[in-house]
C-alpha cells in the first residue's frame, strides 16, 4: 500500500484563489475541532484535529497539531472542512450537512431568486464542528437522478413514488444528482423537508435547472443553490471511499443556453484535493452532465487515470447506462473507467397516464422504469442495483412479444428484452416452453414497448402531455422465437447474468396457434 502524498499546510497566502474570482483578498484562518457534545460550539476541552483537509474552493491545505487552519479568498468565496472517514459534519433540520463558511459580505446580487444574504465582516476565527461516528468498510448509498419536480404535486409525487418506501433505509447517505428542481428554485425548502425524510444524510448536486438562469455570468448562476446547500463542488470520506461533488453545468449567460464543463479553478481543486487520496482509494465523481458532454473531461482524466479504482455517475439525460470509457473517448487509463448515467426519479419528466395513486408512470426515454439507484462499496468495489419506483427489488426486466403468434411466423416474431441495468458486460438468455437456453443479441434500437404505450397514450388522451420521444436503448436484447414450438398457451423465461456475476429472471405468457 503506497503512502498518502502529503499535502503541506499553507502558511504563506497564495493568490491562486485570489486570481481567479472577483472580490477583494482576505484571509481566512479558524480551526477544525472535535465537537463532542454535538452542540456546534467549542466547549472547553474540545480539542483541534490535526491532519483535516480544508479548502477555499481551489487551493486544500491540512489543519496543524491544534487543528488550525489558514486560507486565502475573496469576499466572494466559501471555506469547507473535507469530512474525514470516521467523522460526521452537523446536519439541520433537513438533514444537509453543515460543512462550510459562505463569505460574502455584500450576499449575493438582486435576481430573480433569493440568493445568500450578507454575511458581514469575515469572522476573527471560522470554527469546523466535526463528531466522530462508526463507518463500515461495506455501505450502501443512494444515488436520485432528476427529482426535477415543477410544482408541489410534484414534489408529492416523488413523497409516494420513492420517499415513503426509502424510510428506515440502512443506507449511510443519499445523493441527488441535479435537477433538484425544474427552475422553480423557491420549491428547495419543500423538497428538502421531503427527501429528508428517508433519515439519512442527503449531498446534492447542482444541475442545469437548479441555477439562477437569469444570471449574468455562470460565477453567480449558482447563488440560490449556495444558500441551500453550500459549494456547488467538494468531497469527504466515507468509510474507504472518497467522494467529489462536481459542478459541471457552465451557464453561459441571461438568456443563454449552458455547457458541459468543469474549468480550471474547480480542476484545480480537484487536483490538490486527490494529492492526499491513496492510490488504493476508491474515488467517486458525482456530476449532473454525463462526462461524455464535459468539455475538459480529458483534463480531468489527466487527474484520475492512473488510479486503478474509480467511478463516476451522473443522470441529466432521462436514460440509464453504463459507459465503459476508453481510448475513444480520451481515456488513457490501462482498464476503461466506469460512468453510470443514473435512473431518474422523474423518469419522463412526470409525464405518462396516472397510475391508480393519480401518479404518472414516467417511464424513461429508453423504455425503464423511473426509479433510483442503489450502490453497495466494500473497500474499492462497488455493486450498482437499479431499484424500481415501488416495485419489488428483482425487477429488473421487461419482456415484449406479441400476445399471439401464428406457428408459420414462429422464426420471425422478436422478442424483446429491455434490462433496465443491463450494459455491454451483461448476457441475457431466453427459452420458450422449457426448451433450451438461448442467448439473445444486444440491440441498441428504440424500445418497441416504450413506441408503443406512448402511441397508445396519445391515441387516448390527444390533450395531455404526451411521453418525450424515444431515444435509443443502451439495454436491449431481442431474439426470434423458437420456429419449432408447439401450437398453446406457453411461458417465456429469460435470465439475464449483469457485470458482477448475478442473474436475476422475468417472466412472459404468449400463445402461439
Amino acid at each position: 500500500m503506497s503512502p498518502i502524498r502529503p499535502v503541506l499546510l499553507l502558511t504563506v497566502f497564495a493568490t491562486l484563489c485570489v486570481s481567479s474570482s472577483q472580490g477583494a483578498e482576505v484571509k481566512a484562518k479558524g480551526v477544525v475541532y472535535d465537537d463532542r457534545n454535538g452542540n456546534q460550539m467549542r466547549d472547553a476541552g474540545e480539542s483541534g484535529l490535526a491532519g483535516i483537509k480544508v479548502s477555499n474552493q481551489e487551493l486544500v491545505t491540512l489543519t496543524d497539531e491544534e487543528g488550525r487552519w489558514a486560507l486565502p479568498g475573496t469576499d466572494d468565496c466559501i471555506f469547507f472542512v473535507i469530512k474525514p472517514s470516521g467523522w460526521a459534519a452537523p446536519l439541520n433540520e433537513h438533514r444537509l450537512p453543515q460543512f462550510y463558511y459562505i463569505h460574502k459580505p455584500a450576499g449575493s446580487p438582486k435576481a430573480l431568486h433569493a440568493g445568500v444574504a450578507p454575511t458581514g465582516p469575515l469572522p476573527e476565527s471560522i470554527d469546523f464542528p466535526l463528531s466522530r461516528q462508526t463507518e463500515p468498510d461495506r455501505f450502501k448509498a443512494i444515488f436520485f437522478g432528476d427529482p426535477q419536480p415543477r410544482d408541489q404535486k410534484e414534489i408529492d409525487y416523488i413523497a409516494h413514488d420513492v420517499i415513503e418506501e426509502l424510510v428506515g433505509t440502512d443506507a449511510k447517505f443519499g445523493v441527488t444528482l441535479g435537477d433538484i428542481l425544474f427552475d422553480g428554485l423557491q420549491l428547495f425548502g419543500s423538497m428538502n423537508a421531503t427527501v429528508a425524510l428517508v433519515g439519512v444524510p442527503w449531498y446534492n448536486v447542482i444541475g442545469n435547472h437548479d441555477i439562477n438562469r437569469d444570471a449574468p455570468t455562470d460565477e453567480l448562476s449558482d447563488e440560490t443553490f449556495e444558500s441551500v446547500y453550500g459549494p456547488a463542488y467538494y468531497s469527504f470520506d466515507y468509510g474507504k471511499v472518497h467522494f467529489i461533488v462536481l459542478d459541471d453545468v457552465n451557464h453561459l449567460g441571461k438568456g443563454k443556453k449552458y455547457k458541459g464543463g468543469l474549468g480550471e479553478k474547480q480542476l484545480a481543486f480537484i487536483k490538490n484535493d486527490l494529492e492526499s487520496v491513496p492510490d488504493e482509494q476508491l474515488v467517486v465523481l458525482m456530476m449532473h452532465i454525463p462526462l461524455g458532454g464535459v468539455q475538459d473531461k480529458e483534463e480531468l482524466f489527466r487527474l484520475i487515470e492512473k488510479r486503478p479504482y474509480t467511478l463516476s455517475i451522473s443522470g441529466h439525460t432521462h436514460w440509464q447506462a453504463h459507459q465503459f470509457m476508453d481510448a475513444k473517448d480520451g481515456w488513457r487509463g490501462e482498464e476503461p473507467h466506469h460512468h453510470i448515467v443514473n435512473v431518474t426519479v422523474s423518469g419522463s419528466w412526470w409525464k405518462g397516464a396516472k397510475d391508480e395513486l393519480g401518479i404518472p408512470h414516467t417511464m424513461m426515454r429508453d423504455g425503464a422504469p423511473n426509479g433510483y439507484s442503489m450502490i453497495t462499496f466494500d473497500g474499492h468495489e462497488a455493486t450498482f442495483d437499479f431499484k424500481v419506483a415501488r416495485s419489488p427489488e428483482d425487477y429488473q426486466m421487461n419482456i415484449h412479444a406479441p400476445e399471439l403468434v401464428e406457428r408459420k411466423d414462429l422464426g420471425k416474431a422478436w422478442v424483446y428484452v429491455n434490462v433496465f441495468a443491463g450494459s455491454s458486460r451483461s448476457t441475457v438468455e431466453m427459452r420458450v416452453a422449457g426448451g433450451n437456453w438461448v442467448k439473445l443479441k444486444k440491440h441498441v434500437a428504440k424500445d418497441p414497448y416504450y413506441v408503443a404505450v406512448r402511441e397508445r397514450e396519445i391515441k387516448l388522451n390527444p390533450d395531455a402531455p404526451a411521453l418525450n420521444s424515444p431515444t435509443d436503448s443502451d439495454h436491449l436484447w431481442r431474439g426470434h422465437l423458437p420456429a419449432g414450438t408447439k401450437a398453446g398457451t406457453h411461458l417465456i423465461e429469460v435470465k439475464t447474468t449483469d457485470m458482477y456475476g448475478r442473474t436475476f429472471q422475468g417472466r412472459r405468457v404468449i400463445r402461439i396457434r
